[in-house]
This record gives C-alpha cells, sequence and structure tokens, in this order.
C-alpha cells in the first residue's frame, strides 16, 4: 500500500442482523475454545489444574462488581442504571439470594479449596491479575456505552456454563455436586443480561465506524478471557509458574493496597 494507493475502507454500516452476526462470529474467539477449557470440559484436567482454575477465576468474580460500578458511575441515563444495577446484585447478592460471589466460594470448597485461599488471592497468577485489571480499567475510563458492549462475552457464556454442567460430575466425581449452583445461577442470568447489552449495541452502532469500534471491544474482552487461560496453562499444565526458574514459592504480589 503506499499513500497514493490507499486499501479502501468500507464507509457502509451493517444492517441490524448483519451486525448482530458480527458481533456473534466472536464466539469463534470465546475461552470455551482453549485448550485449558477444551481439557477440563473432556475429562483431562487434574485437580491441580480445576483447583487453579476456579482460584484465578475468582479474582474475576470479585472484580466484576466493581467493575460494573465503574459503568453506572459513568452512565448519566437513570433508565439505564437500575437495569444494570441488577448485575451488581447478582453478583454480591440481596435479599434471599447470597450472590454469585458466595455461589463460587462454594465452589472453591466443592474442588477443595478454602475460603480463606480464595480471598487471599494466593493462588492468582500475575498474567490473570493483569488481564482482569485491564478490563477494569477500560470500562473506567470508557464511555458507558462501550462499558456496556464489552460485557458483551455473556453472549457465549451459557453454552459454558451448561457444558460444565453437562460434563463435570461425570468427569470429576470427587467435586461436590453442591458447587454447581453457580453455573445454574448463571444461565438465566446472563441471558437476561445479554438482552440489555444487545440493546445497547444496536442502539448506538449505526454507523461502520461504530459498528468496528464495538466489534474491537468485544474481541479485548475476549483477549482478556483468552490470555487468563495462557497464564494458567503455564503455570499448571506446564509447570512454569512465574519465577519458576527461581523459586518454587509464589512469590507474586497478592495485590497492592
Amino acid at each position: 500500500m503506499t499513500a497514493t494507493d490507499p486499501t479502501p475502507i468500507d464507509t457502509a454500516p451493517l444492517s441490524p442482523a448483519a451486525f448482530r452476526e458480527a458481533l456473534l462470529a466472536k464466539g469463534d474467539y470465546y475461552h470455551i475454545h482453549h485448550p485449558y477449557q477444551v481439557d477440563m470440559a473432556e475429562g483431562r484436567a487434574t485437580a491441580e489444574q480445576i483447583r487453579g482454575w476456579v482460584a484465578n477465576r475468582f479474582y474475576y468474580q470479585v472484580m466484576i462488581p466493581q467493575k460494573d460500578a465503574a459503568l453506572l458511575a459513568n452512565c448519566p441515563d437513570a433508565a439505564t442504571r437500575r437495569r444494570w444495577i441488577q448485575r451488581l446484585l447478582d453478583h454480591d447478592g440481596h435479599g434471599d439470594d447470597a450472590g454469585g460471589i458466595e455461589a463460587w466460594l462454594a465452589l472453591g470448597e466443592a474442588v477443595g479449596l478454602t475460603r480463606d485461599a480464595l480471598w487471599s488471592q494466593e493462588h492468582v497468577l500475575p498474567g490473570v491479575r493483569f488481564a482482569v485489571d485491564a478490563y477494569v480499567n477500560f470500562v473506567r475510563r470508557a464511555c458507558w456505552e462501550e462499558a456496556a458492549i464489552s460485557s458483551l462475552t455473556e453472549l457465549f457464556a451459557p453454552r459454558a456454563h451448561q457444558s460444565r454442567l453437562d460434563t463435570w460430575p461425570g468427569h470429576y466425581p470427587w467435586i461436590d455436586a453442591a458447587g454447581y449452583a453457580y453455573f445454574r445461577k448463571r444461565l438465566g442470568e446472563a441471558r437476561r443480561d445479554v438482552e440489555h447489552g444487545l440493546e445497547v449495541a444496536m442502539t448506538v452502532c449505526t454507523t461502520a465506524e461504530t459498528q468496528r469500534r464495538a466489534l474491537d471491544i468485544l474481541q479485548f474482552k475476549l483477549d482478556v478471557l483468552w490470555s487468563m487461560l495462557d497464564a494458567m496453562t503455564l503455570a499448571y499444565q506446564l509447570d512454569r509458574a512465574p519465577y519458576h526458574t527461581v523459586t518454587t514459592q509464589r512469590v507474586y504480589h497478592r495485590g497492592l493496597s
């Protein structure tokens, strides 16, 4: 390409149906296709690998309410805030619902971790922490519409939750069945959340530029989820945890106060 012969850029927006299909096509890159997730679904994961996944994913779980609170802080529309705040309640709990974080703690206990170990974040790998923090920081800086679009990986989440409910009990009978409540809980919640996120995307992304931006944002979130599993692969499958060449201790930080 030269300055006098630029590559043409399509300036025509996709139709709403085509744009929705483009968003759905990003599911090809969802972390359910990562080898680490495939191994868990097909029964090849060790107990250590499952515990490592549960412990590291807990950091993502506890940061989600902070992400959603940041979106709310940037949103001037009361009607949107009233709908979005349900996500905070889903994770933190309200009324008789103990919330998703509590359900994940139960999953941790079901696979043999203690609550103290989860809350201490002693197992959280730097690569996981950096990926999750990048996501939360994006939401803090973005306009609320772009922050909402970043949540659209929920389009693909029900399939992941259902896969675990279908495959884990047979492959891993040592896991206490009580731990699966989180996955059942999120099946309905994720579908509801997707409706709102898609509504935002379809409403605000009406030009080729905004549609490309939305697809880039969704890809960024997919990158976050994939990178988390890359870090876990190094640590729990390839025995290359951080600083493995100099120590067997978990010397990486547990968070900065």
